[in-house]
């Protein structure tokens, strides 16, 4: 039998992977890519906790969505059980991070949490009510996790405009992506799309990161990347565009995703 599957006689089978981890993979990109820019760009003692309190408190969403579902539903069944524990599991991840977090980092670090802490307790909500997947709960959650570069930058002394400027950059990246995806995969599936709504964000986004260059709030390398991510998606979204399936789609968002991370360090540190 595996290993992530329980089997509990007389009762459906647990899969262990399903309640542990989310299920949506884009997300884990959304998770990773403030941090890494972050700890490249402004490493210091407290960064190690921020990271661990940031995805601490990322892996308690889902098993914490299981719960409070089958709470509302008044239900108490092996895969609760499961999401339960693993609920106190990631609240301990959790709490070691935020306790390295206050006893080394400024208090000024936690400002880009607070600022967001509507916006966490609003996808709690949506994950209670199973609207994880609406569009609103995606884009707050992308800026919710997003502010993590904030606070690793604040940790490090950086002045607020640069570190503020830091996480609309990651902001103005993973919001455009989330609607390129969305109305990619609902062209692949022949449902209805929009071209205007993805294509304008990217410009949107591509105007920001230029004006962010231009007042000396941002490298200017992640300029490159913004306008492929906007040529991605004008081409993504044509009839030019080569059909593939939902999990290449996914892939190229990451490979997307790494690349844009990647500028912005080589940008700060090379100074281009």
């Amino acid at each position: 039998m595996s290993t992530s599957v329980i089997a509990i006689e007389g009762r459906p089978k647990v899969r262990l992977k399903s309640v542990a981890l989310p299920i949506e993979h884009g997300s884990w990109g959304f998770l990773f890519e403030p941090l890494v820019a972050g700890v490249a760009i402004a490493p210091s003692k407290a960064s190690p906790w921020i990271v661990l309190f940031v995805i601490g408190a990322f892996l308690i969403r889902q098993p914490l969505k299981i719960v409070l579902s089958d709470w509302r539903s008044g239900r108490w069944l092996p895969q609760t059980k499961s999401a339960a524990s693993f609920l106190v599991l990631y609240a301990v991840v959790f709490g070691i991070g935020l306790l390295g977090t206050v006893s080394l980092a400024r208090a000024e670090s936690f400002i880009p949490f607070a600022i967001v802490s509507p916006f966490a307790a609003f996808q709690i909500y949506c994950d209670s009510q199973r609207n994880s997947r609406l569009l609103l709960a995606e884009i707050v959650g992308a800026v919710s996790i997003s502010a993590s570069i904030a606070a690793l930058a604040i940790a490090d002394g950086w002045p607020y405009s640069i570190s503020f400027a830091l996480w609309i950059v990651i902001a103005a990246r993973l919001i455009p992506s989330i609607l390129y995806v969305r109305n990619r995969l609902n062209l692949e599936k022949g449902k209805t799309f929009s071209r205007v709504v993805p294509i304008s964000a990217h410009l949107v986004a591509l105007v920001v990161i230029l004006l962010l260059a231009f007042y000396g709030q941002s490298p200017f390398l992640p300029i490159l990347m913004f306008g492929i991510l906007l040529v991605r998606s004008i081409v993504g979204l044509s009839s030019y565009r080569k059909k593939v399936k939902a999990m290449k789609i996914g892939i190229g968002e990451v490979i997307y995703g790494s690349l844009t991370v990647l500028s912005l360090i080589v940008g700060y540190y090379a100074g281009i």
